[in-house]
């Protein structure tokens, strides 16, 4: 039975072009833009132009059929081999409408650099030895976004001397890693720990009593800090509440994740750019892709004419490897063409139904007004795969005028409130960051008595979708809202 699959696996096998094709959509407006640069530097028989040469390209080929080049041939855009990729890949791929949707091609966004640039420029500016710098670049390396190195000192040692083929001493990183790594800026970064991360902070503080008391209660009672184990903070340090509160808002004021201060604002100007713009006129929606600086493409003429040229004389047989070449890069870029056209297709076909289903939130930015959505119901709504919603729901931003979303942000599950009425999951997520904005933070909400609150408005919500909900809104337990 096993044998039988893997067979019948193996004869639908996709060809380069094809695996190509699917990836193509699911590219971002940056990425994409990255690759049509890219095949415009590989592929000469590719320019920049408004309109195509691909009919004259059809009668050159008809005009000539003798060498075989099955393989470089164009695979059919219409074909689909749902076994190639799993559930969350492209599957899908037959766009029947072909409407000559509008394009957006000036859609600012600025540019800066990394993170990982951004401290690598600061460590530089320390007299460190070649080796040394080597060494300290590297642990560098694995700080992650939030500024943390969350891989022990061994670890990154046996890296070291793995990839670099140079033994460095545990004693050694440390010492670098102290004495320069956690001397950059943001304060924190290089921290091994959010403990770790909270001492460094307060090591730059002016010295005084209560950051003296903020370093005793995070060097050695932290594990009662984090529990909100304020009765037993007291206790231990010997002081009043009010002097607690003032010692508890001092630490809540340091950054327990230092390179987001950094990370989040070169994502927000490097990555998401939005791939579609929605504005309203005239009460009426306007859907746009955003294309930035993608250049119209075409078939080189120059390419043609050689073909042409070389197809025409008499000794063909001799000019054979010029002639299969030349046809490989004409039909390269001939595919090029085709899939560009095929992933605006796709992206604005799935971006308009999505558009249409909500159409009363774009056009009022209430979020109440967003109504149940599923990858399903875009998929039957359009023809197409729900592999093929899922990639351009889970990777493309849309700007709209009430801001900039990802678009899976607007599917949402279907739930009822009292009257038999469908309302969406975000309405309920919506009340529910209400309730615990205003809940008394001395005595907050459990999950139990804000499905209680919910339950008095009228919406339906068990106790376990509501802890559900508070997780995927990056809201704690009730006990860790709690202050004093």
């Amino acid at each position: 039975m096993l044998k039988q699959q893997l067979l019948q696996k193996g004869q639908h096998k996709l060809s380069p072009q094809q695996i190509k094709l699917m990836k193509l959509v699911q590219l971002s407006t940056l990425d994409f833009e990255q690759r049509v640069q890219q095949e415009l530097e590989e592929n000469p028989a590719l320019e920049e132009e408004n309109s195509s040469d691909l009919e004259e390209y059809s009668d050159i080929l008809e005009e000539e059929n003798k060498i075989d080049i099955t393989e470089d041939q164009n695979p059919s855009l219409d074909h689909i081999i749902d076994e190639y990729f799993s559930d969350d890949e492209i599957e899908d791929f037959q766009i029947n409408n072909q409407k000559n949707y509008s394009v957006k091609k000036h859609i600012s966004i600025i540019s800066g650099i990394s993170f990982q640039e951004y401290l690598k420029n600061q460590l530089h500016t320390f007299r460190l030895n070649e080796k040394d710098l080597l060494i300290a670049d590297f642990i560098l390396g694995n700080i992650d976004d939030d500024g943390y190195i969350r891989r022990t000192i061994t670890s990154i040692s046996d890296d070291i001397f793995l990839i670099l083929g140079k033994s460095v001493s545990t004693e050694k990183l440390e010492k670098l890693l102290v004495n320069y790594i956690q001397k950059l800026d943001p304060i924190g970064v290089g921290s091994r720990d959010l403990q770790e991360c909270l001492l460094i902070q307060l090591e730059k503080k002016k010295i005084n009593q209560e950051v003296l008391l903020s370093k005793k209660i995070i060097r050695y009672h932290f594990e009662s800090f984090i529990k909100k184990h304020y009765q037993k903070l007291q206790k231990k340090l010997g002081i009043t509440k009010k002097s607690l509160r003032k010692i508890i808002d001092k630490i809540k004021k340091l950054n327990p994740k230092p390179g987001k201060i950094y990370s989040d604002n070169t994502k927000n100007l490097n990555h998401i750019i939005p791939d579609f713009n929605i504005s309203v006129s005239d009460e009426k929606l306007e859907l746009t892709l955003n294309q930035r600086n993608i250049p119209e493409l075409k078939i080189s003429s120059l390419y043609l004419d050689m073909l042409k040229s070389y197809q025409s004389e008499k000794n063909i047989k001799e000019n054979e490897g010029t002639i299969v070449f030349l046809k490989k890069k004409i039909n390269s870029a001939k595919w090029f063409v085709d899939a560009i056209q095929q992933r605006q297709n796709t992206l604005m076909l799935t971006m308009n139904a999505i558009m249409d289903y909500q159409k009363e939130y774009f056009l009022t930015g209430d979020p109440v007004t967003i109504k149940p959505m599923i990858l399903k119901n875009i998929s039957q709504k359009i023809g197409v795969g729900i592999s093929t919603v899922s990639r351009v729901a889970n990777s493309k931003y849309v700007n709209t005028p009430y801001g900039t979303f990802l678009i899976k942000s607007f599917f949402s599950e279907k739930m009822m409130n009292q009257e038999g009425k469908e309302i969406s999951s975000i309405e309920i997520k919506k009340l529910l960051k209400e309730s615990i904005d205003k809940e008394n933070k001395k005595r907050p909400l459990t999950d139990e008595k804000l499905s209680n609150l919910l339950r008095k408005k009228g919406y339906l919500v068990a106790r376990r979708t509501i802890a559900k909900y508070r997780n995927q809104m990056h809201f704690p337990v009730a006990r860790m809202r709690k202050n004093l």
